[in-house]
């Protein structure tokens, strides 16, 4: 499966406060760094970050990154949008593999 998820801490932080500048990059950061240690194929954009493994462990480590991220805040939001397609494996380059093919012919 491939999860597309975004994490963003809101309310006070860790330290009691709203962060000066309404930046989450370092909430997000530390969600990243879960989804990174976790050794499964992922790749981060600007609004979301993707993550391709089985449903179980996928899952723990969103889990994971959400937990990070809500450090840094009194509620956290998750916003996750899956492709469950049993049996497939490698399918974030695929995937785009196949739309870039289509572009060229």
């Amino acid at each position: 499966m491939i999860v597309a998820f975004s994490v963003s801490p809101s309310g006070v932080g860790v330290d009691g406060s709203a962060g000066e500048d309404g930046s989450v990059s370092e909430a997000v950061a530390a969600a990243v760094r879960v989804v990174r240690e976790s050794d499964l194929p992922h790749e981060t954009s600007s609004m979301f970050t993707s993550i391709e493994g089985e449903w179980d462990e996928v899952m723990d480590v969103v889990r994971r990154a959400t937990e990070a991220a809500g450090r840094y805040g009194s509620r956290v939001s998750l916003v996750l949008k899956a492709d469950i397609r049993p049996g497939h494996t490698g399918q974030m380059q695929a995937k785009v593999a196949r739309v870039e093919e289509r572009l060229q012919g």
